[in-house]
């Protein structure tokens, strides 16, 4: 059998598994070979920690694939979707008084502060660290300002956080695959990174997942994830208020929104055609009311997630940052898009873009670039080895 050829991937969230195997066509090209999920039901953190529920099709699926391709795996990436992850945001400095800033400094602001969280977050594991910003004597820099010279010096730096059951659990568990973990990686970092990538100019912005009966924001500012949080409501709550209101199952209610005129504006103030009543007694309702409960509805989730949430407004009251949102495929209204953008954009005053789901090829790409080679604004600490007294003399006459 082949050994470690195609690349393992996992992507683990709310919903499923979705098995990846990928194979590496150039050093910076790859393609997806095998695609396969798992639906899960009940909450992510069951599906780990509740192994012999999960355990088997797992291994099943993994044994299938090393047969198909007559290889055997022995480790796997794995993309995580939530798990209660957290971030933090802290910054570091160096008093340099009219001196060169160089490497040394950097890597102890680093190791400082990771020592910091290490013990102030004593329960949790970093998975990412982000170089966010740079300020030398209060001047924000694009790049790390090694070589120059000045009088003060801070640096702030974005961890992303697992907690460390998960992360034991995670690691056990593909353990009993035969598998190693060879890198966790957050989802939300690898579809930033994409928005990084399609956009030249764009490093600093938001986005908006709207899932059925979840929802996302993320910030990222200067290439750097500094922010994630998830709501437990999605477009779903559109379709109930609208079912609830006109009397109508949500099945009805999307064949409603999906027929081919509904998103004629000119034609708002038509009545609902008697066909869409079916066994129910008609009624003469107006489109525009289901307009106006959709609008009110879509009005409260962009403040609760966006223009009234506490949490973020850090980030968008410095300045205007360009958002993209991205709206599960299942809801396809594309007459509601316009209400999505106009109210995004009344409040960040910038850029509003709906965008589609990533496809598979672009998503694996990215999350494979990410473990290969790296991100440009991602941190890695340097371990400083303690030497022994011997040790430093000689350290001190042959460095």
């Amino acid at each position: 059998m082949q050994i470690n050829s195609p690349l393992l991937l996992i992507e683990i969230n709310n919903l499923e598994f979705i098995f990846f195997v990928v194979d590496k066509i150039t050093e910076e090209r790859f393609q997806i070979i095998h695609i396969e999920s798992i639906p899960i039901k009940g909450s992510l953190n069951e599906k780990i920690s509740n192994q012999d529920t999960i355990f088997a099709k797992v291994k099943e699926r993994i044994y299938l694939a090393e047969n198909k391709f007559n290889l055997v795996f022995e480790e796997v990436i794995l993309i995580i979707d939530d798990f209660n992850c957290s971030l933090i945001n802290l910054s570091g400095f160096k008093k340099l008084n009219g001196s060169q800033l160089n490497k040394n400094d950097v890597t102890y602001i680093l190791n400082f502060l990771k020592s910091e969280i290490n013990e102030i977050e004593n329960k949790k594991t970093i998975l990412h660290i982000f170089n966010s910003k740079y300020i030398l004597d209060n001047t924000i820099l694009n790049n790390l300002p090694i070589g120059l010279f000045g009088n003060f010096y801070s640096q702030e730096l974005s961890f992303f956080l697992i907690n460390n059951n998960d992360y034991k659990n995670l690691d056990n568990f593909f353990i009993k695959c035969n598998l190693k973990v060879k890198k966790i990686i957050s989802k939300s970092f690898v579809e930033g990174s994409i928005i990084v990538n399609d956009n030249l100019d764009c490093e600093t912005f938001a986005k908006v997942k709207l899932g059925q009966d979840l929802s996302k924001i993320l910030f990222f500012e200067n290439a750097a994830l500094k922010y994630v949080e998830n709501f437990e409501f999605g477009t779903n709550i559109i379709l109930n208020d609208i079912s609830k209101i006109i009397g109508l199952d949500k099945t009805a209610v999307m064949n409603i929104l999906t027929s081919p005129d509904f998103c004629d504006k000119k034609k708002k103030d038509d009545i609902l055609d008697q066909k869409f009543f079916k066994s129910k007694n008609f009624r003469k309702i107006k489109k525009k009311l289901i307009f106006d409960i959709a609008s009110a509805r879509i009005e409260e989730m962009v403040e609760i997630i966006f223009s009234k949430n506490v949490n973020f407004s850090n980030f968008i009251n410095k300045t205007k940052i360009p958002v993209f949102i991205n709206i599960n495929e299942k809801f396809n209204v594309s007459c509601f898009e316009e209400d999505f953008i106009s109210k995004f954009s009344k409040t960040s005053g910038s850029i509003v873009k709906v965008i589609k789901n990533n496809d598979s090829e672009k998503f694996c790409e990215s999350a494979l670039k990410i473990v290969q080679y790296g991100w440009k604004k991602e941190a890695v600490p340097i371990l400083q080895e303690k030497k022994s007294i011997i040790g430093r003399i000689f350290h001190k006459i042959f460095s």
